[in-house]
């Protein structure tokens, strides 16, 4: 929903998993995001959230009063997975409205 967002606590890192029913082919993930700094994203494809290997660590563009849209194409990427990891931020605390994947 688009009403609806996650916002950290104030201390980074910070982080979330998505879980997948299985391991599934991912060929792109989108994230909507407002004062993210720094961003990892990692991947486990074991049956349960461990064993992660980090995958993109991007430095954001800051954008003043509007959401951060941020796509990472990931060509033959598999994953049960994926945790998102807040190294750092524009302010003390920051919010995830959104996050997309696609593949099969």
């Amino acid at each position: 929903s688009s009403e609806t967002f996650w916002t950290t606590t104030g201390m980074f890192p910070q982080e979330f998993i998505i879980g997948f029913p299985k391991c599934v082919k991912i060929s792109r993930v989108a994230i909507q995001c407002y004062l993210v700094r720094t961003l990892r994203i990692e991947r486990s494809m074991s049956k349960d959230p461990v064993g992660f290997e980090q995958c993109i660590e991007k430095d954001l563009q800051h954008t003043e009063g509007q959401l951060q849209m941020e796509e990472f194409p990931l060509p033959d990427f598999q994953a049960t997975y994926l945790r998102f990891i807040i190294k750092s931020a524009f302010d003390h605390f920051v919010s995830v409205h959104r996050v997309m994947a696609e593949g099969t």
